[in-house]
């Protein structure tokens, strides 16, 4: 991800890209799974995720659990665009078919309803064709902090 700065801007969607470069730079899990932000704005995101060889189960195609990790990560940047820290609170995923090895898949996480400390989430994941891989909903936590420093932050 380009990292411009790390002081959130005015609007809504310069605060969901600062929010996503803060998180972006501590995930681990997701870089090393060599995941690719595509888009980010308030209450939404896309991830890729091309499936490798060691992605692959005992049938030869994409664990499930390498297709739920997309889906979550994308629902994690979805959730915490709006400088708050949200966490997941409760996740489920159904698989409708298969990811292949070399597939690339798409996470696209969109907002369906955010009320005090909870949120639902939905995530669609596509393989490269743009057929439904699986469907994931999350229901988010907001926990106590912010992932943009604040302006008195800055000047300690």
């Amino acid at each position: 991800m380009d990292v411009q700065s790390s002081r959130p801007k005015d609007g809504p969607h310069e605060i969901a890209a600062a929010c996503a470069e803060a998180m972006w730079s501590e995930d681990q899990a997701s870089q090393g799974l060599g995941m690719v932000v595509e888009r980010v704005s308030p209450g939404e995101a896309v991830i890729s995720m091309t499936i490798r060889a060691d992605m692959t189960n005992g049938h030869g195609i994409c664990h499930g659990g390498f297709i739920f990790t997309l889906a979550d990560s994308a629902f994690a940047f979805a959730c915490n665009t709006y400088n708050q820290r949200t966490v997941a609170q409760h996740c489920t995923v159904t698989f409708l078919q298969p990811g292949r090895r070399g597939d690339t898949l798409t996470a696209h996480a969109v907002e369906r309803n955010r009320s005090g400390r909870s949120g639902i989430y939905d995530v669609t994941v596509r393989d490269g064709k743009g057929e439904v891989v699986a469907e994931f909903r999350g229901h988010s936590r907001t926990i106590a902090g912010t992932l943009l420093a604040s302006d008195s932050d800055q000047d300690t």
